[in-house]
């Protein structure tokens, strides 16, 4: 008697050219939202009560996020971000917010520093406040307000763990909203300069094929760059174009490291 031959087993291919089909969908949209990147939209205001001020030898800037509750502050991120683009890229004299609150004890600590610009105003008019200004020798404040939010969600995404390993498949978007303004007061005479007001908008991208690649984009940091760069036209470094050029270095290093 012959022996049957075992039969070979075939498997139906329409699960694995569905599966097939779906990668490299999903790998087309991955690529074109790594090319593409986060995509950020800003606009930029401002509205100006003085023309634009030079600082005289000795005079800092000092910039101060709103501290409120934890729902309503200015990022310290933000505020920091604005410092350093302000004393690496445009030269300004700036002091670092901690040294001011310090200096200034106990008028700008959290439990007593005002809450809007009208009450910055107002504080301002103390004599007390007047004159130890002018000890520490800040001529102007930059009053900084605002938030970063995030304004929408969508997508899905799915993850597994087997025997031989893990991974993701899918893809997930969110859209932040960064809206901010900055009064720069004068000292001087308590009057503000000026007001700059920006609204960034991003769209960040995640997507997975196994691996999750998160596409961020940078809406907090084109906000900042846009106020950075509209202060730029209020206050002119006249102080940074007489430093020597090791103690430009010595600036930029600064900014560097915080």
């Amino acid at each position: 008697m012959i022996p049957q031959q075992p039969k070979l087993k075939t498997k139906p291919m329409a699960k694995g050219l569905s599966l097939l089909k779906n990668t490299f969908l999903l790998s087309s949209v991955l690529t074109a939202a790594a090319l593409l990147g986060g995509c950020v939209t800003s606009n930029v205001e401002q509205m100006r009560h003085k023309p634009s001020a030079q600082l005289l030898s000795g005079e800092t800037v000092v910039v101060l996020g709103r501290r409120q509750s934890f729902r309503h502050q200015t990022e310290a991120d933000f505020t920091n971000c604005v410092y350093k683009n302000l004393l690496r890229r445009q030269g300004l004299p700036v002091k670092p917010e901690e040294q001011f609150m310090d200096e200034m004890f106990p008028w700008f600590q959290p439990r007593t520093a005002p809450l809007t610009a009208d009450a910055l105003a107002y504080r301002l008019r103390d004599p007390a406040l007047a004159q130890r200004l002018k000890e520490i020798g800040t001529r102007y404040v930059i009053w900084l307000d605002g938030v970063t939010t995030r304004t929408g969600d969508g997508g899905s995404m799915s993850c597994t763990v087997g025997p031989t390993g893990g991974g993701c498949f899918g893809m997930m978007w969110w859209e932040n909203d960064a809206v901010y303004s900055a009064n720069i007061w004068d000292m001087k005479d308590f009057r503000s300069l000026g007001k700059i007001t920006v609204d960034a908008n991003g769209t960040s991208y995640m997507p997975a094929v196994v691996i999750p690649i998160p596409i961020i984009a940078p809406t907090q940091s084109a906000a900042c760059s846009g106020v950075a760069n509209q202060i730029e036209e209020f206050l002119q470094p006249s102080l940074a174009n007489e430093l020597s050029p090791s103690q430009r270095a010595a600036q930029k290093a600064e900014g560097n490291q915080i």
